[in-house]
């Protein structure tokens, strides 16, 4: 990735050649991580719509991975062959990395914050109108925010030529300053995000609400998820930053943990897909979806000239999604 290299030309003397199966492994994360979301973005869009709350995190969260997901290919050339795609596509990367990572972590603890409203505040004079616009909200400022932070780490990017190979990689001096400001949007969030787990869980287990113990599940692995691939990367990017021993053994074996966490990391953009697919609803979703069943019967219907039975069950499929939104439309069978 861009900023793991240093400016005064030590870690080019002591560049660690890394496996090529890596290589191999970051294509098909990529693989996983597209097929995975654009199927859980059709799946919304045809069969659940955005009617909860969840669903509007769910939307924003495979977006958030698709874009961090098509910076993979660039950064495994990198890895196998160093930087040869020109100054532009550095910082273009570097910010898609960045938008992908921070719009990632702000998004959960916004979807946690709602969902510990949700269960611990059942009584907060709040209609489901307001809180689904509180949500929109929420995920345009994580857009916002994180568009923001991205296009300043984008901005310290360059190529430079060094031992006749090309880095892109982090110009400025103030290496410390830029750990920091990652690990900030990624350790303070992390703190919320316990705190309102540990009130969720403690509530849940009170009540012995199975649909809401059920979604609970499932939000929690999901974030338990990214912090586990997540969580290792930034401890090494701050062993790093701190680091003062310029020891060529040192900084290989830095190398060789950081690429490691790199690789863990990198991962989680095809988790989520994966962890969707815990929900029954999801599943059977899904199985509809590669079938075609919905579509392609209505489309064989229109086809043999019974367009008005076709017209009578797409009348009734709005009006029981209508009917019962309030219920059904949270993927994970519970209230959002």
């Amino acid at each position: 990735m861009a900023n793991n290299m240093t400016s005064d030309g030590v870690h080019y003397l002591c560049d660690t050649d890394f496996p090529t199966f890596t290589g191999t492994l970051f294509i098909l994360i990529f693989i996983i991580s597209v097929i995975g979301n654009s199927l859980l973005l059709c799946v919304l869009f045809i069969y659940e719509g955005l009617k909860s709350i969840t669903n509007i995190f769910i939307l924003n969260l495979a977006c958030s991975d698709l874009i961090f997901t098509i910076t993979l290919p660039f950064w495994v050339v990198d890895h196998l062959h160093h930087w040869v795609f020109g100054d532009f596509v550095c910082k273009f990367m570097t910010a898609a990395f960045f938008v992908g990572l921070y719009s990632s972590v702000i998004l959960l603890t916004a979807m946690t914050v709602a969902r510990f409203i949700r269960v611990v505040l059942p009584n907060w004079k709040s209609n489901r109108a307001r809180r689904k616009k509180c949500a929109i909200g929420a995920c345009i400022a994580a857009w916002i925010i994180s568009i923001s932070a991205s296009l300043s780490d984008a901005m310290k990017v360059k190529v430079e030529h060094w031992y006749g190979k090309n880095y892109c990689h982090d110009e400025s001096e103030d290496k410390l300053g830029h750990y920091l400001q990652v690990s900030l949007l990624f350790f303070l969030p992390f703190a919320i995000i316990i705190f309102c787990y540990s009130a969720i869980l403690k509530t849940v287990l009170q009540g012995l609400n199975r649909k809401k113990s059920r979604t609970v599940a499932v939000l929690l692995c999901i974030v338990a998820v990214f912090f586990i691939c997540w969580g290792p990367y930034h401890i090494m990017l701050l062993i790093k930053a701190l680091n003062t021993n310029k020891d060529c053994k040192v900084l290989k074996r830095l190398a060789v943990a950081y690429h490691i966490c790199e690789m863990l990391a990198y991962s989680h953009c095809c988790m989520n897909p994966l962890l969707y697919m815990i929900s029954q609803k999801l599943r059977k979703h899904l199985l509809n979806l590669l079938k075609c069943k919905s579509l392609c019967s209505k489309n064989k219907e229109e086809d043999s000239g019974q367009k008005t039975s076709g017209i009578q069950n797409v009348a009734f499929t709005v009006e029981n999604y209508s009917v019962n939104t309030e219920r059904h439309s949270d993927p994970f069978n519970s209230p959002s």
